[in-house]
């Protein structure tokens, strides 16, 4: 208490213990891949903010195109304004030397990274070490291309063994770390004349829409029912029939529509058909409260473990749940139907108290997209009325 001595009006900043939550960042991506100087910044990560610049770290003139570099375009091109590249040269490795730090195991230091690729990297062993990663890091998601080439469109609703014959689908994910694109599309070459077509995985520029429709929408929105833009055909057009069977298996397909283009027609995860975890906006908006919260709430910890501050974590955690709410990120007409936050004596026992612990429980309803849009359809019996002219 201040020590006033002389008669006088005084002011005191007093700390209302209220302290917001920010959300994180939901739009920088992570390339793994072959650089076109395979060579350039070899197993590192390195941030690229622009074309332009990756094309000075990992391009020199004269060297050929990669997939990489293709992807990169791609990402840039649809919307991306941030990533990472780990360039691993010829490997055909992920996860490389085990016994040094490289490939994805690079990436586990960056917290910024919130989407994984590896383009043109469609094998088991490839979707299984960045399933792996984001399965471990929890605040990612991964974006898998398929096979470039695909004889037999039912192989990829089986998935992958090894086996020759077998299938061509990545292994499931239970909570739905990670999102399967096919087919490939050709776009012209970036390092080239501008006129000659290549064929590109579509990692890269979906990673670029997740994160055009994070910035004009917001994570909760599906990236899907978007224009690829660069793309200018695809390798193989998926029929409606077929695509019926993807989609139950969650692969996303990529499809032409005369009158909108070349569009991304699905936004399922590889979790099963019957998880919670489904649709790839749910699996990232939780990803995006569950680090947004931790990040914001990081102050507490070593504090009293009373009243008091279980009372100042719900009350932060529901305004920044309210905010969602507000944005349509949550489903509910009122912030009761759309979630709820409990950290009281209920949550938080003598036990726990003892043990060094503090339980908040959190519930969201979140959007789920409109994914089969249904019209019934049918004839109306009726007719005109027949008016009655009397003539005088």
């Amino acid at each position: 208490m201040p020590n006033y001595l002389t008669p006088g009006v005084y002011v005191e900043e007093v700390p209302s213990g209220s302290r917001s939550i920010q959300g994180v960042g939901t739009t920088t991506a992570a390339f793994i891949g072959r650089a076109p100087a395979a060579d350039a910044r070899f197993q590192q990560a390195v941030a690229v903010n622009g074309w332009a610049q990756f094309v000075k770290e990992f391009a020199p003139p004269g060297t050929p195109s990669t997939p990489l570099a293709r992807a990169v375009y791609g990402y840039f091109a649809n919307g991306g304004r941030r990533c990472f590249i780990v360039n691993i040269g010829d490997s055909e490795s992920l996860v490389g030397d085990a016994r040094r730090r490289q490939g994805v195991a690079l990436l586990e230091e960056i917290s910024e990274v919130s989407m994984v690729a590896a383009p043109g990297f469609a094998t088991a062993p490839a979707w299984d070490a960045l399933l792996t990663h984001c399965e471990k890091m929890r605040d990612r998601f991964a974006i898998l291309d398929a096979p470039e080439d695909v004889d037999d469109v039912g192989r990829l609703t089986k998935v992958a063994t090894g086996d020759a014959g077998g299938g061509l689908r990545p292994r499931t994910s239970d909570q739905g770390y990670g999102a399967f694109y096919y087919p490939w599309f050709s776009t012209p070459d970036p390092l080239g004349d501008g006129k000659t077509l290549v064929n590109v995985p579509p990692s890269g520029h979906m990673a670029g829409i997740y994160a055009r429709t994070d910035i004009t929408r917001g994570v909760h929105k599906a990236p899907a029912n978007e224009v690829v833009r660069g793309a200018l055909r695809l390798v193989r057009d998926v029929t409606p029939e077929e695509q019926g069977e993807l989609n139950q298996v969650g692969v996303n397909c990529i499809r032409y529509f005369p009158r909108g283009g070349i569009r991304v027609w699905g936004a399922r995860t590889v979790a099963g058909d019957d998880s919670e975890w489904r649709y790839i906006n749910v699996r990232r908006l939780f990803n995006f409260v569950e680090e947004s919260i931790a990040l914001g709430t990081n102050w507490s910890v070593f504090e009293p473990n009373d009243s008091k501050l279980w009372k100042s974590l719900a009350r932060d955690a529901h305004a920044f749940l309210l905010r969602l709410w507000r944005d349509g990120a949550l489903m509910g007409r009122t912030p009761e139907e759309a979630f709820f936050v409990q950290c009281d004596e209920q949550t938080n026992t003598k036990e726990t108290i003892d043990a060094g612990q503090l339980f908040a429980v959190i519930g969201l309803a979140p959007v789920k997209p409109a994914e089969f849009i249904v019209f019934r359809i049918g004839q109306h019996a009726g007719g005109a009325e027949v008016e009655e002219v009397t003539h005088g």
